[in-house]
């Protein structure tokens, strides 16, 4: 019998890598994504050529609406597992951030999130173990100046998994984060040379991290081998915040 994952987030830099790990892990999926379907499709076509025993299946929602829970919960069938990869975020002063940009982050990174998986629990709950992972934020735990909304609802993504961990337990859902760092993805390319050397002089180990690093853990949480492991908020950072 297949086991199917959620990635929420697919077509970005980390979902993607996501995507292709499962999937060698022996995962059909389905790939959210929001705008980049010609990402996801080139992303499906290489899962389907390459393990053509499993399914991918594209789904599409934009979660900056309040319909977009619903909408993505009324295309599953049966999950095993969810992955909360999706997000944007905003780098601005708190005293420049719209009401709409606040409005949006907590859309995507918390409340559209957070009812997709109450519309999903009782899929999940058919499973003897199913799994939770959200994507969080070295942020959501430290903060950040000139990211603080950003910095809150990653706060309120690893809230959430510690608080959901216990109520769920019961039923046999794991439900865990990871707290990336600097992860060399196409949304931190924005930054110049200065600011990333800037960076990396803050950093213990010296180097910032991979989208593979962050994919190898999510595998090793949904492998079996980490079942005795729920509410944990796992950093992945080079030592930044410790």
């Amino acid at each position: 019998m297949k086991r199917f994952a959620l990635v929420l987030g697919a077509s970005g830099g980390i979902g993607e890598v996501i995507c292709k790990q499962l999937a060698k892990a022996g995962w059909s999926l389905y790939m959210h994504y929001n705008a980049n379907k010609s990402q996801l499709d080139l992303l499906r076509y290489e899962l389907e050529k390459t393990y053509p025993n499993q399914q991918f299946r594209s789904v599409q929602a934009d979660f900056r609406v309040e319909w977009a829970a619903e909408k993505l919960a009324a295309d599953m069938q049966s999950v095993q597992a969810i992955v909360v990869a999706n997000g944007q975020s905003v780098v601005k002063l708190l005293s420049e951030t719209s009401e709409m940009e606040m409005s949006e982050l907590w859309q995507v990174h918390m409340q559209n999130p957070a009812r997709l998986i109450a519309l999903l629990s009782e899929k999940l709950r058919k499973h003897e173990v199913s799994y939770i992972v959200f994507i969080g934020s070295i942020w959501g735990s430290t903060g950040a100046a000139g990211e603080v909304m950003y910095s809150a609802v990653k706060g309120a993504q690893h809230a959430f998994v510690k608080a959901y961990a216990k109520e769920s337990a019961y039923s046999g859902i794991r439900v865990n984060a990871i707290a990336p760092g600097w992860i060399d993805t196409r949304m931190n390319q924005e930054f110049s040379a200065e600011e990333r050397q800037m960076v990396l002089e803050q950093i213990p180990l010296l180097s910032v991290g991979t989208p593979q690093e962050i994919a190898n853990m999510v595998e090793f949480m949904l492998s079996g081998k980490a079942n005795y492991m729920t509410g944990e908020i796992i950093q992945i950072n080079g030592g930044w915040y410790i």
